[in-house]
């Protein structure tokens, strides 16, 4: 039987991925933040009951992190409350439902790639809400959660820290680049495939990790960045200290992704993915 996809938030560059991932061979139906309030229930029920879709896949989020600070109210509705919605109407419609959460769910005191098992400890109101949205995802029958973290492979420039940071190098200008977070840099078309191919599989819900492979510095993503562009960067080491930030970011938030790899699904390191997209052939 042909999968009928809902996507929400499909104008976000990881909602754009999912959708182009999964056109050729499913109808999509794409809902961008005009076409659908994520947050008004009533509209929520009632949308998705007339598309009936086999999966819905949710990549609207509020990802103000600082502003979160200031707005708890709107990340929790955003981030959590309108997760709940979604896992309760999936449920009721027999629907496989695909939840997108994030690396800050944990405190960032380890030096080893987290895993899945590993117990979060969200240091702020962003983190907190996408913690939030995880367990209510998890209420669903047939409920994914795929943490995702530092995304890259925008459809426009300008709308990832990757896209600021090669805007600024290739301009001439001084670029401050922390030397002191680690993370698991994640390309949208490889987090697609991933999650295509944990529909196409009908693999295991649950929770997994769906990032590239491999752990580094934003200063290193940076350097390898210059090297690819061929560019002579002007970078600028700081550290976290360095600057304020009405939030606290978790310091090392690699994340292992060993259990898509046991199902088979072999996530491409971050630099073959950092090539692929400043240099596509």
């Amino acid at each position: 039987m042909s999968q009928r996809i809902v996507v929400l938030g499909a104008a976000g560059q990881l909602g754009h991925a999912i959708v182009q991932a999964f056109s050729g061979d499913a109808e999509v139906v794409a809902l961008t933040r005009p076409d659908l309030d994520i947050t008004d229930d009533a509209s929520v029920e009632t949308r998705l009951a007339a598309e009936r879709p086999t999966v819905i896949i949710n990549c609207a989020s509020d990802n103000d992190v600082d502003g979160a600070e200031s707005h708890p109210l709107r990340a929790l509705e955003v981030n959590a409350f309108a997760v709940r919605t979604l896992a309760r109407v999936a449920g009721d419609l027999g629907a496989t439902l695909i939840h997108y959460s994030s690396d800050f769910v944990f405190d960032g005191t380890t030096s080893k790639p987290y895993v899945e098992e590993d117990q979060p400890n969200p240091q702020g109101v962003y983190a907190a809400s996408k913690l939030l949205g995880e367990w209510f995802a998890g209420e669903s029958p047939r409920g994914f959660v795929l943490r995702v973290e530092s995304l890259f492979g925008a459809v426009a420039a300008g709308r990832s820290s990757l896209d600021s940071i090669v805007a600024r190098m290739t301009q001439g200008a001084e670029v401050p680049v922390f030397t002191d977070r680690t993370v698991s840099p994640s390309y949208v078309h490889d987090i697609a495939w991933a999650t295509r191919e944990l529909v196409r599989r009908g693999a295991p819900a649950g929770l997994y990790h769906c990032v590239n492979t491999g752990a580094t510095s934003w200063f290193e993503i940076a350097t390898e960045a210059a090297r690819l562009l061929r560019c002579e960067a002007r970078l600028k080491p700081i550290t976290l200290n360095d600057v304020t930030l009405r939030a606290a970011r978790p310091m090392f938030c690699a994340l292992s992704n060993t259990r898509l790899t046991a199902l088979g699904i072999i996530m491409p390191t971050w630099q073959d993915a950092l090539a692929r997209h400043l240099q596509p052939a």
